[in-house]
């Protein structure tokens, strides 16, 4: 469905499933922003809150796999890194 922008004029949202972690926080913020000016008609926040949802679970989605992926440095008894393992959190 598309979400109405500006002056009236429609535009496509992006596959939220494409999108990098950035770009779905300002677009979550820029719907958070427009809902909280109370300028939208009721249509209108629906359709933006339902895709606010999805962004923010996308978003959820992005910050869980990079968190499986952080990694500490080891170090050894000389002080020096002998490896990385992965964090637990």
């Amino acid at each position: 469905m598309a979400v109405k922008s500006g002056a009236g004029a429609e535009t496509a949202p992006a596959a939220i499933t494409e999108m990098s972690f950035e770009a779905a926080l300002r677009e979550l913020e820029s719907i958070v922003s427009r809902l909280e000016q109370g300028e939208v008609d009721l249509e209108d926040s629906i359709v933006l809150y339902e895709r606010g949802t999805a962004l923010k679970a996308h978003c959820e989605q992005k910050l869980k796999g990079a968190e499986a992926r952080l990694e500490k440095i080891v170090l050894g008894p000389d002080g020096q890194p002998k490896g990385t393992e992965t964090v637990e959190l």
